[in-house]
């Protein structure tokens, strides 16, 4: 396989440190990140088992409409 070098600056070799798998590569992980393959789909319905969620939402979405209320009316 053909290689070829990069220079990218420490903060982007944080950002993609922090996305790299155990058991991977930095190619591995690039080619995963940007892959034509990425299936964007993949969180949707993770949450729709979870019974506290609906809960949750509601209560953030309160507390958010409240807030916005508050800083109107300012």
């Amino acid at each position: 396989m053909a290689t070829k070098n990069l220079t990218i600056t420490k903060e982007a070799y944080e950002q993609l440190r922090k996305h790299k798998r155990d058991d991977e590569s930095f190619t591995e992980t690039i080619l995963r990140l940007t892959g034509e393959n990425r299936d964007v789909m993949a969180g949707f319905g993770l949450l729709a088992d979870d019974d506290t969620f609906p809960e949750a939402t509601t209560a953030t979405r309160a507390e958010l409409d409240s807030d916005l209320r508050e800083r109107r009316d300012r």
